[in-house]
């Protein structure tokens, strides 16, 4: 495999001189950008950041949020940047990783302004049906991503459990969102925020009214290519927020859903973000999901300190074991 080494020249640069293996740390932050491997099931580059002071030789978790460029463009190299700050500096789940010294997975994937219809960043409906082999179903991208993670993070000392941390705001949180649904068995815990007040609703009905993916699961078989575990969702962790102020409304908007989507929507779940917000908090009450709901009533569609500590401390919390 070949690696890019953005900040970083060796691996000798990454580790502290320590008497022992066990007090190893990492030295400096660094970012390792890892090419496609298409052998390995992935089209695109991925991103891995690795904090200062994460000790080496003990298990920890790995840390997964998908890219979110918030607009359009052929160019990867447009992507790539947005990935590159998202994991380096300007994300929830970079203070995730910095603070909990864990390591971060940043994937590329693009958002193509000759696909306009298509929200990769949110893996909507159009990116599930997608054929062509670059954009094939990117869940499937990102296991393979993950795996080969993993590997790369074991050959440098440092151990991760096979399960991963996920996050996601926005675009992302919304992608975070369905992922979870479709590969529950892979996530230990997960955080979104941001994400329009609708959540994927783990059922095949509502109002009689046939919830098709991405809105339920009545499709979920022909769109994922597995059932749906309804237990294994259940049992992950997962730590949900919205800004009380936060009218950002992607539902209303074609790159996003299509217009007998948005009808349902707006009919069975509320025809704005809040509104929807509350009706997907009793739904996810309803189904037992394992969810803790924090609205923060001063907050848009943006994060604070306040909100990042918040979420920090619930992976500290799955990190421990409560």
């Amino acid at each position: 495999m070949r690696y890019i080494f953005l900040l970083i020249l060796t691996f000798l640069q990454l580790v502290s001189i320590a008497q022992t293996a066990e007090t190893a740390r990492i030295k400096s932050d660094s970012i390792i950008l890892v090419a496609s491997n298409p052998a390995k099931g992935f089209h695109h580059d991925y991103i891995l950041f690795i904090p200062k002071g994460m000790q080496l030789n003990k298990k920890t978790f790995l840390l997964v949020e998908p890219n979110n460029t918030g607009k359009i463009s052929d160019s990867v190299e447009v992507h790539k940047k947005y990935a590159i700050d998202l994991a380096s500096v300007s994300s929830v789940g970079n203070n995730i990783s910095t603070e909990l010294r864990i390591p971060l997975l940043v994937p590329i994937f693009p958002r193509p302004a000759s696909q306009p219809l298509m929200y990769t960043h949110a893996l909507d409906r159009d990116a599930m049906l997608e054929e062509k082999v670059e954009l094939k179903r990117l869940d499937l991208q990102l296991l393979g991503m993950i795996a080969d993670a993993q590997k790369v993070l074991s050959s440098m000392d440092i151990p991760v459990d096979s399960k991963i941390f996920m996050n996601g705001f926005s675009a992302s949180g919304t992608f975070t969102n369905r992922f979870s649904l479709m590969h529950p068995d892979k996530i230990k815990a997960l955080a979104i925020g941001g994400f329009n007040g609708k959540l994927m609703i783990p059922q095949n009905v509502i109002n009689g009214v046939k919830l098709n993916y991405p809105i339920g699961t009545n499709d979920f078989t022909a769109i994922s290519g597995h059932d749906f575990d309804p237990a294994a969702f259940k049992q992950i962790p997962q730590f949900i927020y919205m800004g009380k102020l936060d009218d950002n409304d992607a539902v209303q908007f074609d790159d996003a859903y299509n217009e007998e989507e948005r009808k349902i929507i707006n009919e069975n779940l509320g025809k704005n973000v809040q509104e929807r917000y509350v009706k997907c908090q009793q739904i996810y009450a309803d189904n037992s999901i394992n969810a803790i709901f924090n609205t923060y009533e001063t907050v848009g569609h943006w994060t604070t300190s306040d909100v990042n500590l918040a979420v920090i401390k619930f992976f500290l919390s799955q990190m421990r074991g409560n």
